[in-house]
């Protein structure tokens, strides 16, 4: 339905808030309760001076008649009310129900919302869970302790004739391992808690390195107008901790600094104006390698490019070196993503350009054009093998294409029916 055919059930729910009959608000602007009625069931337009005198007579602005839900709203319902196993039938008057029922339909997508988020807390929790070397370590440790513990116990519980000295050395023993449970345990909690992972950095180096590059917008201008260096911008970074967390920073930011070099922010701005953000007629333009062409474009703005975009980069091991999340398309931090993925298939396909249209399966499961290269990092020889790497940018989609190839995030959190990829069972049911 046309947004200006919703300004009748606007005015009509409007009016039903102030507690109004149609024959005190006609009587009100000047006109007869029957034209009202016909006003408020959309089967006459309104606007110019009555749309003014029913606005004032509601105390609305105008406009708020008019234009309805925003559109962020509208997206928001639209998407929650086409997620399911059965298409929703009445997706094509999702702007009137939010223009009927505004209160409802806030509800709706806020519960939609907060679903959402709390799916991207499992995955993010169970990527943690099962891959986090850290958590690993601590987790290690606290079992190891108690085991010790537990053989302390069973020795003096089994053995009534211990001597004095053996006595109190297994005393002592069990006191500073009751000891070093208590510490270890307190140190997975501050682990576990967020917001004391984050103001004493606990993690890996890459941890750092991602929330540095996230906090920048994985856009750093001061490097574009050379009114700083990739060492400067390092050494002032409170994110960067650890010195390892600061090598790893200053080769992106120096890998950053080449890659605008071969591509000026101005001719690329340019460029893309002219053909898009296909990174292989951007190579082609520009005569440089396709991979510096895809690293440029996964460290610029929403802005410059017109569109959000995600990336992942990683090397043989499938180790991500680079990630930068996009919508609702999960990365994992600590790999072990969806084989499925065209990053992958790039990867063992060197110097071949892939371009695939994915779906992740899920809440919300919005698709995404995806180009994805596979390159030899290091100059290859007889006596030695090239390092390969690959990166894949991630474009959501808005409109509807064929081909569409369903993919997952990872095994744990995919609810993917027989899936030929699948390495180990769902910690999720169908549906959630």
């Amino acid at each position: 339905m046309a947004r200006h055919m919703l300004t009748g059930s606007r005015i009509r729910e409007r009016r039903l808030v102030h507690g109004l009959r149609q024959a005190d608000l006609a009587r009100q602007v000047g006109i007869s309760a029957s034209y009202l009625n016909l006003i408020e069931h959309n089967r006459r337009r309104i606007g110019g001076k009555l749309l003014v005198s029913i606005a004032q007579a509601l105390e609305v602005e105008p406009s708020m008649l008019t234009e309805g839900a925003e559109e962020t709203l509208l997206s928001a319902l639209r998407e929650a009310g086409s997620e399911g196993a059965a298409p929703v039938a009445e997706l094509d008057k999702t702007e009137e129900f939010a223009g009927r029922f505004p209160g409802w339909a806030e509800v709706l997508a806020a519960s939609h919302r907060r679903i959402g988020a709390l799916e991207r807390t499992v995955e993010v929790l169970s990527d943690r869970l099962t891959h986090d070397p850290q958590l690993a370590a601590s987790l290690h440790e606290m079992l190891s302790t108690a085991a010790a513990i537990r053989s302390t116990a069973e020795i003096l519980a089994e053995n009534d004739d211990l001597e004095s000295e053996w006595l109190d050395r297994f005393h002592q023993n069990l006191n500073q391992d009751a000891q070093r449970l208590a510490d270890s345990s307190r140190a997975l909690v501050s682990f576990l808690d967020e917001e004391n992972t984050v103001a004493d950095n606990q993690g890996m180096p890459q941890d750092e390195v991602d929330r540095f590059l996230a906090d920048h917008g994985f856009h750093f201008p001061a490097l574009e107008q050379e009114t700083e260096t990739p060492r400067s911008m390092v050494a002032a970074a409170d994110q960067l901790k650890s010195d390892a967390a600061k090598d790893i920073a200053t080769r992106v930011l120096e890998h950053y600094v080449r890659n605008l070099r071969a591509l000026p922010f101005a001719p690329l701005m340019q460029a893309i104006a002219e053909v898009g953000t296909d990174p292989g007629a951007l190579a082609a333009r520009f005569e440089v390698r396709l991979e510096q062409v895809m690293h440029r474009l996964a460290m610029m703005t929403e802005e410059d490019l017109g569109s959000d975009v995600g990336c992942v980069v990683c090397d043989a091991s499938g180790a991500t070196l680079l990630r930068r999340p996009t919508g609702s398309f999960s990365i994992p931090q600590y790999g072990a993503a969806c084989p499925l993925w065209p990053l992958y298939q790039a990867l063992s396909q060197p110097h071949i350009p892939l371009r695939r249209v994915i779906q992740q399966q899920g809440r919300g499961a919005q698709r995404y054009l995806c180009y994805a290269y596979g390159w030899h990092a290091g100059p290859a020889g007889f006596g030695s093998d090239p390092m390969v790497r690959a990166a894949m940018l991630i474009f959501p989609l808005t409109d509807d294409v064929e081909g569409v190839i369903p993919v997952g995030v990872s095994c744990r959190v995919c609810t993917r029916d027989a899936c030929e990829a699948r390495r180990e069972p769902t910690i999720l049911k169908d549906g959630f």
